[in-house]
């Protein structure tokens, strides 16, 4: 996307995406190797007013502040998964944000984090990286209050991201509860198309849609929120539909049941992943936790990579009761989200935390 008030970048400046070893929410580290890696991390004390920390690998830290504002804590950043500078900056901005409106929150401010390869890209191209950052942010009504900047190898840009909640209507990613049916905001495909692109492969329209589901705010997540029936939100991110709904598994004691045939594609997807546009992330994911999840004998390997897609600012994943349920709907509907999708139920633990049918 190009704005006309920014220069424009310079032709002989390399691809954004070739100078990362990975893109977006791929360049997460898998949940397995980073639960190692916390595992060796020093007890710290929890105060009483820490609501959510990192128990559950929810989506964002709470800290009570007093009976009526808990303050939420977040932050996202990662390498480009386009070349466009603006559109990066985007991508990245929605993807930070979203997190606060996955624990129920309103964000209020955020802070820059960015680490650019100045002997390699302009400061012009920098400059619009940004600026796409700072366009959502003001979509979002909040300030980019600070930040810091380092000389990096590879581009990095993310924000932090403070926000509000009442204390009683965060939501966790570890509340669900048997009978739940669950609701998925957005379509599943960005990183099989992020794949695609890197390769030359994705056409413009392709292109375009995918642009307009990375950089659509998660705003539903107050309003879902506030509605009792409600019990867990979380976002799916770079550990793919079946890792983030394992999350919801483990965290509840429960077994998530996933109908695959529901689950809503952006268009062209699935062909693009029969064609082998597959991200190393997805192959990473399903190496980590896919002995907790139980597919379907005739599920295709492109479906299965779907499954474990990661997915750069991706959708809301709401666990309800089945009484709230048009009243979820109703509200993803009213924010724009048309394609959001009943996807899946919480049943009782079973053998498997994770259960797919076609």
């Amino acid at each position: 996307m190009n704005d006309p008030d920014l220069p424009l970048v310079n032709p002989a400046e390399p691809r954004l995406t070739s100078l990362s070893h990975g893109g977006g929410c791929g360049c997460k580290i898998a949940p397995g190797v980073l639960g190692e890696i916390l595992k060796g991390t020093t007890a710290m004390p929890i105060p009483p007013e820490l609501l959510v920390g990192i128990e559950t690998a929810d989506d964002a830290a709470v800290y009570k502040l007093n009976e009526e504002q808990a303050l939420i804590a977040t932050t996202d950043f990662f390498m480009p998964i386009v070349d466009d500078p603006f559109d990066f900056g985007r991508i990245a901005a929605t993807n930070s944000i979203s997190d606060v409106y996955a624990m129920g929150g309103r964000p209020i401010m955020a802070l820059a984090l960015v680490g650019m390869p100045i002997n390699v890209l302009s400061p012009a191209t920098i400059g619009r990286v940004l600026n796409g950052g700072a366009s959502i942010c003001r979509a979002a009504g909040i300030p980019i209050a600070g930040g810091h900047t380092i000389d990096s190898v590879e581009a990095i840009y993310g924000l932090v991201a403070l926000g509000l909640v009442h204390p009683k209507r965060v939501r966790r990613n570890a509340d669900s509860k048997p009978g739940d049916v669950l609701v998925l905001g957005k379509p599943l495909g960005v990183g099989v198309m992020s794949a695609a692109l890197k390769m030359g492969e994705l056409g413009e329209v392709a292109y375009a849609s995918m642009i307009e589901n990375t950089t659509k705010l998660n705003t539903p997540g107050p309003d879902l929120a506030a509605l009792e029936g409600v019990h867990a939100i979380t976002d799916v991110t770079g550990f793919g539909l079946a890792g983030h709904a394992l999350e919801l598994a483990r965290g509840a004691a429960c077994t998530i049941e996933i109908d695959w045939a529901s689950v809503p594609l952006l268009s062209g997807v699935r062909e693009l992943a029969q064609r082998g546009f597959v991200t190393g992330a997805s192959n990473r994911n399903w190496a980590d936790y896919g002995g907790d999840v139980s597919l379907p004998a005739a599920l295709a390997a492109p479906d299965r990579a779907l499954l474990t897609d990661p997915q750069t600012s991706g959708g809301l994943l709401v666990s309800c009761e089945p009484a709230a349920l048009d009243q979820v709907l109703a509200l993803f509907r009213r924010h724009g989200f048309e394609q959001a999708a009943v996807v899946g139920r919480v049943t009782p633990a079973g053998q498997s935390p994770l259960l797919v049918c076609s």
